[in-house]
């Protein structure tokens, strides 16, 4: 009884702030104030900590030295701000007289105060404290574990022999080979394995993905490998770590007495940049692979690895990244990109390239891939009938998870998606075509159900055909004559790429027809335009 009690207080809890952060987000849509956050964030991305640039040691931050402030700022926009700073800043609208309380230095609590909220700066710092606290305790616990498996190691080796291999970070089972009946997958690994300009003479293929099998690609191993960074196993390496990261550790205690709090922040980075050091460059990855999701922060240790000789490599497997352009012109870029400092971009086309550039400076080392294949799925694509269309949308989420991130960028949403499939649907119908509709991926309950009722009742129309979102892209492409794309989603350069007639579609009318988020592809504007494209093309 008294944890059913429990958990319903937690739930009403929950129901109520939630209910305060929408009430936030509308009161700055009433008020016109919908980019507040994004320039709060912009301001944020770019203040600068001064004092890191004129105290890091070398010790500490290793080959990373001379982007110490930079590393922190990274990890700072990575781990404290996001969705949990914008919860926060939108509660505080949503209750008269409330203030943000979040974990965060002095200098964001000038600038958040700068833009209007009311900060309860005590409450703030007492937060920040616990949390540099809390990120050294787990640093700390960081290092044990790391001395301990490489102790194990050293005394009875167990890791793998890989030879040389290159290291896929952050995927899931859908990034992994799941070849159909034809023998194509359309993953990422594939990609790599059959792309010129890797590292030569690969044996291995390593993720991180639990409990996936083994398998082959193109003639490389592709093989689960927990961690980027294998375990010390020699007693000299594991000694020298010893010695590095427990002067690291009174090092960080040392200067959290002075108010120098970034080494206790980044001491679990500081940690795996310790192993990177240590270890035998024929034992790291010749290639570390980073992607789009986790575009901010570059980790501490890649910088040693890349001294060592390892390639850091940052690809993008989607292009759907810029802002709208507007009626004025261009807003300010959301998402702090121009904190990016990868060795090396893949991206699919110029446009992207150009992005790139405008982000983090014309000194960026680009490498045009064409489009990036990412997820794929063993499930069969149907065989279509002749005259189909491909139809790629953005399913909106359900408000409580939409309004909490602030977006500026109110496309995204029921009535816009909604109006993008019935126009289509309707306009197809006319022209005696299938639609055939693939979402971008199952998000459960985050699904708004307006848009998830549209989405069934589709599904039983007879010139619609549903496809599964795991399926390939590339499958559903191959399988049309035409691809008509919400704007700006990566499958309309797909289709390009494949050969077929490839638009953006805007029921709206508010897509700026020359937005160089389009890269080259025409936006069609309204019922009209889809209807006569369409004919056109039968």
């Amino acid at each position: 009884m008294n944890t059913l009690f429990f958990t319903s207080t937690i739930k009403r809890v929950n129901r109520s702030r939630l209910k305060r952060i929408m009430r936030g987000y509308r009161f700055l849509k009433k008020t016109g104030q919908l980019g507040l956050i994004d320039a709060l964030y912009d301001e944020l991305t770019n203040a600068r900590f001064a004092k890191i640039d004129h105290t890091a040691s070398k010790l500490f931050f290793g080959a990373g030295v001379r982007m110490a402030e930079l590393v922190t700022r990274q990890y700072l926009l990575t781990r404290i701000g996001g969705l949990g700073l914008n919860k926060a800043l939108l509660y505080s609208l949503g209750v008269n007289g409330s203030s943000v309380i979040y974990p965060m230095p002095p200098l964001w609590q000038e600038i958040v105060a700068k833009y209007g909220f009311h900060v309860a700066r005590i409450r703030c710092s007492l937060a920040w404290i616990g949390y540099i606290g809390l990120s050294f305790g787990y640093g700390v616990l960081l290092i044990a574990k790391e001395f301990y498996v490489s102790l194990r190691e050293i005394i009875r080796p167990r890791s793998p022999a890989l030879g040389r291999y290159a290291y896929f970070a952050g995927l899931n089972a859908g990034n992994l080979p799941q070849p159909c009946r034809d023998g194509r997958s359309h993953d990422i690994v594939t990609w790599y394995a059959h792309r010129e300009g890797m590292p030569g003479h690969l044996d291995t293929l390593c993720h991180g993905v639990a409990n996936a099998k083994s398998c082959h690609v193109d003639g490389f191993s592709v093989v689960f490998n927990l961690h980027p960074l294998p375990p010390l196993d020699t007693p000299g390496g594991l000694l020298r770590f010893s010695g590095l990261v427990f002067g690291g550790i009174l090092a960080s205690v040392f200067d959290l007495l002075r108010g120098r709090w970034w080494r206790a922040l980044l001491l679990t980075e500081f940690a795996k940049a310790a192993m990177a050091r240590f270890q035998a460059p024929d034992k790291l990855a010749r290639d570390y692979l980073f992607h789009n999701s986790d575009w901010i922060y570059r980790p501490l240790w890649t910088y040693e690895a890349e001294k060592k000789g390892s390639r850091i490599t940052f690809y993008f497997y989607s292009t759907n990244c810029e802002s709208f352009k507007r009626l004025d012109g261009y807003p300010v870029q959301t998402g702090s990109w121009q904190v990016m400092n990868w060795p090396l971009y893949l991206v699919w086309d110029e446009y992207q390239a150009d992005f790139v550039r405008r982000a983090v400076g014309e000194g960026a080392n680009i490498k045009i891939a064409g489009p990036i294949w990412f997820q794929s799925s063993s499930v069969e694509m149907p065989k279509l009938p002749a005259g189909c269309v491909a139809v790629f949308d953005v399913q909106p989420h359900r408000n409580s998870r939409y309004q909490i991130k602030g977006i500026f960028q109110d496309y995204y949403i029921p009535r816009i998606a909604n109006q993008f499939l019935l126009d289509i649907h309707a306009i197809t119908r006319e022209c005696k075509s299938m639609m055939v509709y693939k979402r971008k991926r199952n998000i459960g309950q985050m699904i708004h159900p307006e848009y998830e009722k549209l989405a069934k009742e589709l599904a039983r129309a007879d010139n619609v055909f549903s496809v599964e979102p795991d399926i390939s892209a590339v499958r559903v492409i191959e399988g049309c004559f035409a691809v008509i794309s919400m704007p700006f989603t990566s499958t309309a350069l797909l289709g390009r790429e494949l050969g077929r007639p490839s638009v953006y579609y805007d029921p709206a009318g508010v897509v700026q027809k020359d937005d160089r988020a389009a890269h080259g592809i025409q936006v069609l504007s309204g019922r009209e335009e889809l209807r006569g494209w369409l004919a056109g093309l039968l």
